[in-house]
């Protein structure tokens, strides 16, 4: 029955490997134990109906069992009493039950061996809940412990990026540069105040020897 093929499908599943093709593991987890507890809430019901199921023919196969004795019974009655005909359809009656009873004799058979496969299905779709559940916490936290280290090892590697190693590394002679530029305007000033007072100097001086040789001639 398809009931039991999916439960089957469930048993034989391994929890790891849903795991690692899921996108969302831990949402794959919390999925595939719900999808573990409703079938086993329909696998327990179907147990009940079966075993209901089984009760019932047990029951029709007794009551024709007792047909049977009963008209039996008749049969034996209409011998004594020499009423052949009587006899006759008595004993017509008694196969008939007795074809019905061996009919619900299979099908109680047929069921037992159903509520057998049911039980058996059941028994295994609780042991394999009762490991997903104890997996559940262990395996979440082993995903999110994953996830944090994916993510720090992906925040260092973004940091230690060599193309933004490279824009790290061209501002830094970006600002060199501007350092020296801003160094060399410096000094250039520094020159030219130098410069400036030196043309001051020179001229006092040529301005006092020409007093001087003004003086010396007479003029």
């Amino acid at each position: 029955m398809a009931l039991l093929e999916r439960v089957s499908t469930l048993v034989r599943a391994n929890l790891n490997d849903l795991i690692d093709k899921a996108e969302d593991p831990e949402k794959m987890i919390k999925q595939v134990t719900l999808d573990m507890q409703n079938q086993l809430l329909q696998v327990k019901t179907q147990v009940a109906i079966a075993i209901a199921d089984q009760h019932l023919l047990e029951k029709k196969k007794k009551e024709n069992d007792v047909k049977v004795a009963e008209w039996m019974r008749k049969a034996e009655l209409s011998v004594d009493k020499k009423q052949d005909d009587l006899a006759r359809a008595s004993l017509e009656r008694v196969e008939s039950y007795r074809d019905l009873s061996a009919n619900f004799q299979q099908q109680v058979e047929d069921q037992r061996a159903q509520v057998d496969n049911l039980k058996t299905a059941l028994r295994q779709l609780e042991q394999k809940l009762a490991e997903a559940n104890a997996k559940t916490d262990v395996l979440i936290a082993q995903h999110r412990r994953a996830r944090a280290a994916k993510r720090a090892g992906s925040a260092q590697l973004e940091m230690t990026n060599s193309a933004k190693s490279g824009t790290y590394d061209r501002m830094r002679h970006k600002i060199v540069r501007e350092e020296a530029t801003a160094q060399a305007t410096s000094e250039l000033v520094a020159d030219d105040v130098e410069m400036r007072l030196a043309a001051l100097e020179k001229e006092d001086r040529i301005n006092q020897l020409l007093a001087e040789l003004k003086t010396k001639r007479g003029a």
